[in-house]
């Protein structure tokens, strides 16, 4: 985990809002919104301390090089092939996952914390070395999370390289804005994805791109999490994924840039949750392979379905296929990426994107930023 000792830092905004995170992996501890009763609501899950992090499921990591799965024991590049960790999937099915057996969620990075033109910030900075997990090329990479002063978690992600190789990097967050006190069953998720990327039985996928159109995966309208999971033990896909949604989610884009990706949002409490990225997917996993009984942060315990998590990237295996947006990067070229995690609430919106005064499509509630 490196030489350096792990550390906390806290950034907060004028209206409350705060995210602590540790420079063990980028991983963060606590991520608090104020709600519509005007106090200040947990949004992530969390364990006693970031060490714990590792052993359920990536929570709150950051994940590199390679965000999700690689199949086939590796990749080539330029006719070189690179061998990686097979460090999921057993012995039926392994294949390389989030970055191999020490990712970047497990390396301790350098840390800056600054005020940006947005909002507090904390930079995270790290020297990937070449070979390191099996990937070529020395990647420097810098991620800032930034608190904005409109109450959203921004994420910007760089990355340079010396060597042709590839990256796709995210966060893993466990959102769950009831503060955990209850799994995600009365959360309504909605997708603006037609198409996902279907898996093979080790959840490698196929090459194919189907319609979600009367599947499970069909969330372009605002679907409660409780009836998907009433769906679990009869549905093809949902089994196939243990028992929830963990699928890559091919976002119905109509142009680069920032643009709205998800809606999630927790009708007892009030709390409402916007997904914008640059990313042409988003993988959305409802915690299906989370321990029983995770140790949290206040003293209760966690377990499958409670959170979800929305980790925007390219799509998987995206080395291995040629069909699928490339994730090659080479030396002179800039990996840039952003996404934001834009909090409000159901009874009211300080969004100044009001439908017909916005080209977007999205309508009122819209944080794109076209607003006029």
């Amino acid at each position: 985990m490196g030489h350096m000792k792990p550390k906390l830092y806290t950034i907060s905004n004028a209206a409350g809002m705060s995210l602590t995170a540790s420079s063990l992996g980028g991983i963060v501890t606590s991520l608090k919104v104020p709600g519509p009763d005007g106090k200040l609501h947990e949004t992530l899950l969390a364990c006693r301390s970031a060490e714990l992090h590792h052993g359920n499921g990536y929570m709150n990591a950051l994940i590199g090089r390679f965000g999700n799965r690689i199949s086939g024991g590796g990749f080539s590049l330029d006719g070189e092939f690179h061998a990686l960790a097979q460090n999921s999937g057993g012995k039926k099915h392994p294949c390389s996952l989030h970055g191999g057996e020490t990712g970047f969620d497990r390396c301790v990075w350098n840390v800056e914390k600054y005020a940006g033109a947005e909002g507090p910030c904390l930079a995270f900075t790290r020297l990937s070395p070449d070979g390191e997990e099996g990937y070529p090329g020395n990647l420097f990479v810098r991620v800032v999370y930034t608190v904005t002063e409109d109450n959203a978690w921004r994420i910007d992600y760089l990355a340079t390289t010396d060597k042709p190789t590839v990256a796709n990097l995210t966060q893993h967050a466990y959102f769950n804005l009831n503060g955990g006190v209850r799994d995600v069953s009365e959360h309504v998720v909605q997708v603006d994805a037609s198409r996902y990327t279907a898996v093979d039985a080790g959840l490698i996928p196929t090459g194919e791109v189907p319609s979600v159109e009367g599947t499970a995966l069909d969330l372009r309208a605002p679907t409660r999490l409780g009836d998907v999971f009433a769906r679990a033990g009869r549905d093809k896909l949902l089994k196939g994924a243990s028992g929830g949604i963990d699928h890559n989610f091919v976002l119905d884009r109509t142009a680069p840039g920032l643009a709205h990706a998800a809606d999630f949002l927790d009708t007892e409490s009030g709390l409402a949750m916007q997904v914008y990225t640059t990313e042409p997917c988003v993988q959305v996993y409802t915690a299906n392979f989370l321990t029983e009984a995770v140790p949290a942060r206040a003293g209760q315990t966690y377990g499958k379905h409670w959170a979800v998590c929305f980790e925007t990237q390219h799509a998987p295996d995206s080395p291995n296929r040629a069909s699928f947006a490339s994730t090659r990067l080479d030396p002179g070229d800039v990996y840039r990426s952003t996404t934001v995690y834009a909090f409000g609430t159901l009874e009211t919106d300080d969004c100044d994107c009001r439908g017909d005064d916005c080209d977007c499509g999205h309508g009122h509630g819209c944080r794109c930023g076209n607003g006029k």
